[in-house]
């Protein structure tokens, strides 16, 4: 597929998602992570923060109640879920949050726009993710933060056997990117690495056919990197994620 294409197939596999609640909570909620996150992140007084493939805006709306006194912005290609989050935002009298879609590719944004940009499970869905970074560091300050937390692929796992695993779901999964990729990623476009840390994300599917194409040809992998197991007709896979820090070097 092309970028539009795969663009549009995550904008219509995230539509879905949302609108069946139940899985996609227990695929992304996880109020640890979202506090060790939140503590991690170098938050100031007065700060734009840019949340980077928000989605519901769990992270957005977790950093606009934790520090009132900055600005956050939702950025997204899902239209419906956005004019939720408008409407939520609204419903609880949250003033220092907004929300606004593009098409996948360039920021709406000037350049040195905002002091810190995050991204939470959204990563591996860019299509162009170079032009993606690039952007990330066109809109950042100098020396603003940008922070990644995204699974990360076994260090077993040569034949990509997790991407083939997650692209049943045709919601435009890309690829999931090891620490050192990201640092090498990230180093292109100008970034310095700051730190890091792990924590996992155990992914709920409902098991259908397509699957057990992927198990036949991909089972060891699976089982022995990603703990995979079939339960009640539901089949699940436990990834580690990279929490990662860089500095936008001036």
């Amino acid at each position: 597929m092309n970028i539009e294409e795969t663009v549009n197939a995550a904008k219509n596999g995230f539509e879905a998602s949302f609108a069946e609640q139940t899985y996609y909570n227990r695929q992304t909620r996880d109020e640890a992570h979202l506090n060790t996150i939140i503590d991690f992140i170098p938050v100031g007084t007065g700060m734009k923060i840019l949340d980077l493939g928000t989605g519901s805006g769990y992270l957005a709306f977790a950093l606009a109640k934790k520090f009132p006194d900055v600005a956050v912005t939702g950025l997204d290609i899902v239209r419906n879920a956005l004019e939720e989050n408008i409407t939520k935002a609204k419903n609880e009298g949250i003033s220092n949050i907004g929300f606004l879609s593009y098409g996948g590719v360039e920021f709406p944004f000037t350049d040195n726009e905002f002091d810190i940009v995050v991204s939470r499970y959204a990563l591996h869905h860019f299509p162009d993710i170079e032009k993606s970074l690039s952007e990330v560091f066109r809109v950042l300050k100098s020396s603003g933060s940008f922070f990644i937390s995204d699974p990360a692929p076994d260090a077993n796992d040569k034949d990509g056997a997790v991407d083939r695993y997650m692209q049943v779901k045709k919601d435009g999964h890309i690829r999931f990117y090891s620490l050192d990729d990201w640092k090498q990623l990230c180093g292109n476009c100008g970034f310095r690495y700051s730190g890091s840390f792990t924590s996992s994300i155990r992914f709920p599917r409902k098991y259908e056919d397509a699957y057990r194409e992927i198990i036949a040809k991909y089972g060891d992998t699976l089982v022995s990197g990603y703990d995979l197991k079939i339960i009640d007709g539901e089949i699940y896979v436990t990834e580690q994620v990279n929490n990662i820090l860089f500095t936008k070097q001036v």
